[in-house]
């Protein structure tokens, strides 16, 4: 069973999540979504509130930005492979979450209270959210606006903010040292260490240990690419050995 029936098709029971997340699905679904949930197929907790904040969050970032464009659809619907009968089970939770009148703030910090331990978890979330808002080729100041906060709220720096907005916008386009979170001046040993850091906590079989659903792998692989780029162009720049 994949993710994204999962979130709507009552298969994952258990104890109540509660919060804004909770009261979400419930007001969907019929039903909450627990602490203990399960379908019996790998489905678990983790994965279906990461991917619920995935589709709250994208949809108030929409309404921030005014508009739905078909790109950002398209997007999601492709990265995220989602296939063309669970589309609706999408939409609805989108749709309840674009028109209720709560802020994005309550699931932002819900989230960062539930994956406080696992914090590549929400860096994930925000890359995904990144994703999203570049779909149309460009990021609204509206848009960038709404990720600051939402990367304020999950707890990461300012400068943490700026190497994950870095590495959103590519290696083409970003600054290989800002990708690596590191200052131009840094030995050869400091930028050594900044990627090996960055390859083991992002690497997606960590992640997929942590509740990443294999829908979101993708997007994980793309930063670890956009990583690695980044690092050979500065170990050829320096002739690193």
């Amino acid at each position: 069973m994949s993710i994204w029936s999962s979130i709507i098709g009552g298969a994952a029971g258990g104890a109540i999540l509660g919060g804004p997340i909770g009261a979400i699905i419930g007001a969907v679904a019929g039903h909450y979504i627990g602490k203990k949930m399960t379908d019996g197929a790998g489905v678990g907790t983790e994965q279906i509130t990461f991917t619920i904040g995935v589709i709250v969050l994208s949809a108030k970032m929409a309404k921030a930005d005014g508009h739905v464009s078909r790109e950002e659809i398209d997007a999601f619907k492709q990265a995220f492979q989602v296939p063309d009968g669970e589309m609706k089970n999408v939409a609805r939770v989108f749709n309840m979450a674009r028109k209720e009148a709560t802020g994005f703030e309550p699931y932002a910090r819900q989230l960062a209270k539930l994956f406080r331990d696992k914090p590549a978890m929400l860096e994930e979330l925000l890359c995904i959210l990144f994703h999203i808002a570049r779909a149309d080729n460009v990021i609204h100041p509206a848009e960038l606006n709404f990720l600051k906060t939402v990367s304020d709220l999950f707890g990461f720096s300012a400068a943490e903010f700026d190497r994950i907005r870095a590495e959103n916008l590519g290696p083409d386009k970003a600054d290989p040292y800002e990708i690596l979170g590191i200052n131009r001046t840094a030995r050869d040993k400091e930028i050594k260490s900044a990627y090996r850091k960055l390859i083991k906590e992002h690497h997606p079989d960590l992640l997929a240990s942590q509740g990443l659903p294999p829908e979101f792998i993708e997007i994980a692989n793309e930063k670890l690419s956009v990583i690695n780029v980044a690092y050979d162009r500065i170990e050829k720049e320096r002739g690193m050995k």
